[in-house]
């Protein structure tokens, strides 16, 4: 497998063939699935993000990188805030889909994550979460960390699925 970047010409070109880089580097050729399962993550440029934490000494691990476990909860934390965007309702998380860390984090990093609604049922929505890393000890380069899809079902105060809409 040749992991090197795809031959581009310009800038515009890079930024089209990021997707089939990422594709190639974590071997998510056809085999993998239909298009919208594979991992899709562009680096921020023009959106906003859900949250932003900078992350203390407090969250790292024994090799000083930031717990997996830290970024899970804030992964779940951006998913329960867009879902709570798309309707006014009371969320619980059902399930959490395929995660895979792609770069560690570091303290001193200001990490992003990215929400958007990409379906919904009659009581739940799946919302697909991206982070990035912002390198504080890099001059600010930007690193790609780990991609979601949560599931969150709304209830009501017995704690019973309810229509979204």
């Amino acid at each position: 497998m040749n992991l090197s970047e795809p031959e581009v010409e310009s800038f515009p070109d890079a930024l089209a063939n990021r997707d089939l880089y990422f594709d190639r580097a974590f071997g998510l050729g056809d085999e993998f699935g239909a298009p919208w399962q594979r991992w899709r993550m562009s680096m921020s440029t023009d959106r906003e993000p859900v949250l932003r934490v900078t992350m203390l000494p407090r969250d790292t691990n024994g090799r000083g990188t930031i717990f997996g476990g830290v970024i899970l909860s804030h992964i779940d934390l951006a998913g329960a805030i867009a879902a709570h965007r798309h309707a006014a309702r009371n969320f619980v998380t059902k399930a959490m889909r395929e995660v895979e860390f792609i770069a560690p984090v570091y303290v001193g990093d200001i990490v992003s994550f990215y929400a958007r609604t990409v379906r919904e049922g009659r009581t739940s929505l799946a919302v697909r979460i991206e982070v990035e890393a912002e390198r504080f000890l890099k001059g600010g380069e930007r690193a790609q960390v780990t991609a979601a899809e949560v599931v969150y079902v709304a209830i009501d105060e017995n704690e019973r699925p309810i229509p979204i809409r």
